[in-house]
C-alpha cells in the first residue's frame, strides 16, 4: 500500500489518480498512525514552505514522515516533499525542515528569467542507475512550478539537473529517498514511468 500524504497542501487528487493509473494500491493519510502497514510513502505539496512544516507538525506528521524514511521503505517528495527534506529554506523565515539531508532550499535569482519557473523543461542525469530514472530518456522533458529549488550540500544525492537561470538538482536519490522539484503527475507518459518504476520497487 501507497501511504499519500494529506496536510492540505497538495494537488492529491492527480497525485493519486497518477500512482492508480500505474498500478499503485494509494491511500490518502492524515495521521502518523495511518502509516502502519504501508510499504510506499509519497509526499507531495504545493506552496509555501513554512506553511508546508507548520501543517506537518500540526497534524502530527513529521515523526511519523521521518520514522518511514529511518524504516529503509521507499520514500518519494514531490515538489515542496523534496524541499522538506532538507535543513532549512530562504522562503519558509526560519522554519526548520526534516534535515533528512544537509543544505538549504534558495530562491531564483531575479531578473534573468520569469520566476516562478512554470512549464516543461529538461532534466539531465546525473545518476543514470537511478531506479525511477528506468526506461526514461536522458534530456525527457517534465513539468515544473516552484520559485525556490533545494541545493544539496552532498553532490553525491543528485540524480538529475535542469538549468532555469543556474543548474539546480531536479531530483535526488539516496538508498530508499527518491525526491524530485518537478510533478510527475503534470508530466505525461515521462512522468507516468517514473511513478510506475516507484510503485514497482521491490520491497
Amino acid at each position: 500500500m501507497i501511504a499519500l500524504v494529506d496536510y492540505g497542501m497538495g494537488n492529491l487528487r492527480s497525485v493519486e489518480k497518477a500512482l492508480q493509473k500505474v498500478g499503485g494500491n494509494v491511500r490518502i493519510v492524515q495521521k502518523a498512525s495511518e502509516l502502519k502497514g504501508a510499504d510506499r510513502l509519497v509526499l507531495p505539496g504545493v506552496g509555501a514552505f513554512g506553511d508546508c512544516m507548520r501543517n506537518l507538525n500540526e497534524c502530527g506528521m513529521l515523526g511519523g514522515v521521518r520514522d518511514f524514511i529511518q524504516s529503509g521503505k521507499p520514500f518519494l517528495g514531490i515538489c515542496l516533499g523534496y524541499q522538506a527534506l532538507f535543513e532549512r529554506s530562504e522562503e519558509g523565515a526560519g522554519m526548520q525542515g526534516f534535515g533528512i539531508f544537509r543544505g538549504n532550499v534558495v530562491r531564483f535569482e531575479p531578473g534573468v528569467l520569469k520566476v516562478p519557473q512554470i512549464g516543461w523543461n529538461q532534466i539531465r542525469f546525473q545518476k543514470p542507475d537511478c531506479p525511477l530514472l528506468r526506461g526514461v530518456a536522458d534530456g525527457s522533458h517534465v513539468y515544473f512550478v516552484h520559485s525556490y529549488f533545494p541545493r544539496p550540500a552532498d553532490a553525491g544525492l543528485v540524480a538529475t539537473t535542469t538549468e532555469y537561470a543556474t543548474t539546480f538538482a531536479s531530483m535526488i536519490w539516496k538508498d530508499n529517498v527518491f525526491a524530485c522539484q518537478f510533478h510527475p503527475e503534470k508530466s505525461q507518459a515521462v512522468g507516468l514511468k517514473l511513478l510506475e518504476n516507484f510503485v514497482q520497487l521491490r520491497v
